[in-house]
C-alpha cells in the first residue's frame, strides 16, 4: 500500500510510505534554500515530488493531510485556490479515539486527515525500536499549542490509551515566557520565532536556578490554572487550545519576580517546567499501572535535550527514545503513519534518517578549484589546517538537526573554533557547537556518552577532556552529542576514524550547512554562493576557493 502524508502548514513536508517503508520525507525548507519552517505554497509540489521519485498520483492509495487548529485551509493548486478540510489539532468532537480518521475529498481526489497530535504520536511510536520489537510504549506528546499529554500504545492491539494531561502549560509557554526577559525581549517575526526555544535552552547556561523564583513560578501557574479551569481539573476535555492560551496570558502577567536577573529567571522557568513534567509523568504512569516502561517523546518540546535527559534520568522508564523529527518536521511522516496503523496490518515503520532530498547537480562558481579527495585526505586536511569544511554527502537528514550529511565540520581542539563557527553562522556567542563523535569512543569523553545518533539528550564533558575539546564544551560543561557508527553513516564514521588516528581525538565540531534563515544547502553551488567557508567537500571531491 502506498501512503502519501502531507503537512501544509509551517514545517511543511511530504512523506511517502510504501508497504511500511519510508521512501522519502522532504521538508519544504530543504528545497532550493527555502526559508526555515516553510509551508507548502502550492499543492503541485506534492505531485512534483512524487514524479521525481517515479510515482504518479494514481499510484497512491491514500493521501493523508495533517490536522491543524484551523480546520478549513485555503490552499493553492497551480495557482487556483481550493479549500481543504482538516482534522482538528488534538481531538475531534465526537469521540476520544486519537486515530479517528476524517475523510474528505477535493476536486475528486479523496484524502484522509488525522489530528495533529495523532500524527505526532504515530510518528514517534511507529518509528521507535519498541514498535519494531512488538512492544508497547508510553508516548509523551507536547507541542506548541497543546498541553503535554501522555498516551500509551499497545504494540499488539494498536490500541491508543489517553492517560491524560500532565500539567496546564502549553508548549508555546517556554518561548513566550522567555520573550519577557532580556535578551529575548525584542520582537521576532514569524516564522523565525519558532527557533527561539532553542536559543533560550542554550542561554540558560548563563543563569542560575533560584529557589524563590521557582516557587513564584509554581504559584503563578497554579493560580492561572485554577482561574481558568476552576472546578474542572479532572476533566481533560477542557485542556484545549483556547484554555491553554488563556492560562498562558495570565501567567505572563505576573511571572517576573523583582530582584531576579533575567538569566536566572529563564533558568528557573526551565527548571520549574522540567520538574512539573517529570512529576506529571511519574503520577500518570503510576495511575495507569501498565507493565511497559518504554517512553517516546514527541512534539516540538521533544527538541529540549535537557527535559529529555531529565525524563531519562527520572527512573520511571527503562528506555527513553526520541525520533530525529519530534517536532512538526515529522508531521508528514506522522500523518502517513496514522493511516498505516489504521489502514494496514503494519505497525513499525522501516525508515532511515537520511531520507531527505538528494544533492542537486550544480555548476561550480568561477574562482573555485576542484580535485578528488578521499576521506583519509580530508581527515589530514582537517588535522593540518585547523579550519572548517562544508561537508555535503548523499541524501539530506530528515528533521531539524544536521547529522553529518549537510554539516560544517571542524576540529574541536581550539576554544577559538566555537567563536569562529558562531561568527561564520552569524549566531550569538552563547550558542553551543555540537560534537559528532565515534560511538565507540563517546563514553570515554562524555557522561553518560550512551548512543545518541540524533542529538537529543544532554551529556556532560568529562573533566579530563574539557581542555582537549573546548570548542564543543558548552558554558555549563555539557554537550549536545551526536554519536555515529558505521551502519548509521559510513562516510562520517570513516572520516572520524582517520581523524582519530591522526589527532587522538575521535570527534569533530558539527553545525548545520545553510544560509542564515534557510534550510540545508541543496547543492554545492549554494555553499559556494554563501562563501563563508573556504573548503567544501562533496561525494569525493574537494572544492577550494581560489583566494
Amino acid at each position: 500500500m502506498l501512503i502519501c502524508g502531507v503537512k501544509t502548514t509551517h514545517d511543511g513536508g511530504v512523506a511517502l510510505v510504501e508497504d511500511g517503508r519510508l521512501v522519502f520525507s522532504i521538508e519544504m525548507e530543504k528545497l532550493g534554500n527555502n526559508e526555515r519552517y516553510a509551508k507548502i505554497k502550492d499543492f503541485a509540489t506534492v505531485f512534483e515530488l512524487l514524479a521525481e521519485h517515479g510515482y504518479r498520483p494514481e499510484d497512491v492509495d491514500h493521501f493523508v493531510l495533517d490536522g491543524w487548529y484551523k480546520t478549513h485551509k485555503v490552499q493553492s493548486w497551480h495557482g487556483q485556490e481550493f479549500e481543504a478540510v482538516l482534522a482538528p489539532y488534538r481531538r475531534g468532537l465526537l469521540d476520544d479515539d486519537l486515530l479517528r480518521a476524517y475523510p474528505n475529498s477535493v476536486q475528486d481526489l479523496p484524502y484522509l486527515s488525522f489530528t495533529h497530535y495523532a500524527g505526532h504520536v504515530a510518528s514517534g511510536y511507529c518509528a521507535s525500536p519498541f514498535a519494531r520489537a512488538g512492544q508497547g510504549s508510553y508516548v509523551l506528546a507536547w507541542d506548541g499549542w497543546m498541553f503535554p499529554f501522555l498516551y500509551h500504545v499497545d504494540g499488539r492491539t494498536r490500541k491508543v490509551t489517553d492517560c491524560g494531561p500532565l500539567m496546564p502549560v502549553i508548549g508555546d509557554s517556554y518561548l513566550q515566557l522567555g520573550q519577557l526577559f532580556a535578551p529575548f525581549d525584542e520582537p521576532i517575526e514569524y516564522p523565525h520565532i519558532l527557533g527561539l526555544a532553542g536559543k533560550i535552552m542554550a542561554y540558560i547556561a548563563l543563569g542560575e536556578v533560584r529557589p524563590e523564583a521557582v516557587e513564584h513560578i509554581d504559584r503563578t501557574i497554579d493560580a492561572a490554572f485554577h482561574a481558568v479551569l476552576a472546578g474542572r481539573p479532572d476533566d481533560d476535555r477542557f485542556y484545549q487550545v483556547g484554555n491553554g492560551v488563556e492560562i498562558l496570558k495570565r501567567i505572563k502577567k505576573s511571572v517576573a519576580l523583582a530582584g531576579v536577573e533575567p538569566a536566572d529567571m529563564l533558568a528557573s522557568i526551565h527548571h520549574a517546567l522540567e520538574r512539573r513534567l517529570v512529576e506529571g509523568v511519574r503520577r500518570k504512569v503510576a495511575a495507569a499501572d501498565l507493565p511497559d516502561r518504554n517512553l517516546v517523546v514527541v512534539g516540538g518540546c521533544g527538541l529540549n535535550i535537557k527535559w529529555n535527559s531529565a525524563l531519562r534520568d527520572s527512573g520511571v522508564f527503562g528506555t527513553v527514545w526520541v525520533p530525529p523529527f519530534p517536532n512538526d518536521s515529522g508531521s508528514a511522516i506522522g500523518t502517513a503513519c496514522a493511516a498505516m496503523l489504521t489502514r494496514t496490518e503494519r505497525v513499525a515503520l522501516d525508515w532511515d534518517v537520511y531520507s531527505g532530498p538528494a544533492l542537486k547537480d550544480s555548476t561550480p562558481l568561477p574562482g573555485w578549484h576542484q580535485e578528488p579527495c578521499e576521506l583519509r585526505d580530508l581527515a589530514r586536511l582537517l588535522h593540518d589546517n585547523d579550519e572548517p569544511v562544508v561537508f555535503l554527502n548523499g541524501r539530506a537528514e530528515i528533521g531539524p538537526r544536521a547529522l553529518g550529511n549537510r554539516s560544517i565540520l571542524a576540529p574541536a581542539g581550539s576554544p577559538k573554533m566555537k567563536d569562529l563557527l558562531n561568527e561564520v553562522k552569524e549566531r550569538e556567542f552563547y550558542r553551543p557547537v555540537a560534537p559528532i563523535c565515534l560511538e565507540e569512543s563517546a563514553p570515554e569523553i562524555f557522561s553518560p556518552g550512551t548512543p545518541d545518533p540524533y542529538m537529543l539528550f544532554d551529556h556532560a564533558v568529562r573533566e579530563d577532556w574539557k581542555d582537549r575539546v573546548p570548542a564543543v564544551c558548552h558554558l555549563d560543561g555539557t554537550a549536545r552529542l551526536q554519536t555515529v557508527n558505521r551502519a548509521e553513516n559510513a562516510a562520517v564514521h570513516e572520516l572520524l576514524t582517520h581523524y582519530h588516528e591522526l589527532s587522538g581525538i575521535p570527534l569533530l565540531c558539527n553545525t548545520s550547512a545553510n544560509h542564515k534563515g534557510s534550510g540545508f544547502f541543496p547543492d554545492v553551488r549554494s555553499a559556494m554562493e554563501w562563501g563563508r567557508v573556504r573548503l567544501i567537500w562533496s561525494d569525493g571531491t574537494l572544492f577550494t576557493r581560489a583566494d
